[in-house]
């Protein structure tokens, strides 16, 4: 039966990638005259040309998402967010989530992608972690961000969890710079990404629910960095414990 299916879902992929193409190449234009606005108020539109994109793609190739607020969530405070990594459509979901000014930490090397590199490295702020002088300019441009109001997205796990655990372990960065700026934490749980474009390969993905869950923000009044590895615990603590708690697929019993 799979093998009769097969070019079903070889039209399905190849739908999805020239959806998501086609949707560049239109609104292409519009990413230029934004870019003219410069790093903070051009870049915050480009964030939203990013979500229009997002939501136009993720309902054509059939995948309903809903954002699920544990607590109240305040729309207009600027956070940290942190969230599980588990495949390339996390860089989708995370502008389809997240309805404000916000500019996520991503790897340099993306950038060199022809078109969309032009658009992904004015839309975020780009880091090349092999480069500690690099590494440093992007800590500073996202406290610059931060000063401004514009909140920040990192993945603090790095790279995709390619293991059975509900996360693989965090870097300080996103921490640190919690307790530098004061910037209270905000964690979010990507559910379902793992079935809708497994890490292995793009070509994986299939239609479905996609669902995010804000979870209750970590104040960080009053941690030193002394104290960071105990914030770095507090976070990932809650996140797997809320993991389990939905039965996220990948973890293993």
């Amino acid at each position: 039966m799979k093998y009769l299916l097969l070019p079903l879902r070889f039209l399905y992929v190849f739908y999805t990638l020239a959806l998501f193409v086609a949707i560049m190449f239109i609104l292409f234009p519009f990413f230029i005259v934004a870019s003219w606005g410069g790093p903070v108020r051009g870049a915050n539109y480009m964030i939203r040309l990013c979500t229009a994109w997002a939501d136009c793609w993720m309902f054509l190739v059939g995948m309903p998402h809903r954002n699920i607020f544990e607590v109240s969530h305040d729309f207009k405070k600027p956070y940290i967010y942190v969230a599980n990594h588990l495949s390339y459509i996390d860089a989708v979901l995370l502008v389809k989530s997240i309805r404000k000014n916000f500019r996520p930490l991503g790897r340099a090397e993306t950038a060199k992608i022809p078109l969309f590199g032009f658009i992904y490295r004015r839309a975020i702020v780009t880091v090349d972690r092999s480069d500690p002088k690099n590494r440093a300019a992007s800590v500073s441009r996202l406290k610059a961000l931060l000063r401004k109001g514009v909140s920040i997205f990192v993945f603090p796990e790095g790279t995709f969890n390619m293991t059975a655990a509900p996360l693989k372990s965090f870097y300080d960065g996103a921490f640190r710079i919690a307790i530098e700026t004061g910037t209270p934490i905000k964690p979010v749980l990507f559910l379902d990404a793992y079935h809708r474009m497994h890490y292995s390969h793009p070509t994986s993905i299939k239609p479905g629910q996609s669902r995010a869950v804000f979870l209750e923000e970590i104040n960080v009044e009053g941690y030193t960095l002394e104290q960071l590895p105990q914030l770095k615990a507090r976070v990932m603590h809650l996140m797997e414990e809320k993991l389990r708690s939905y039965h996220a697929s990948w973890i293993s019993s």
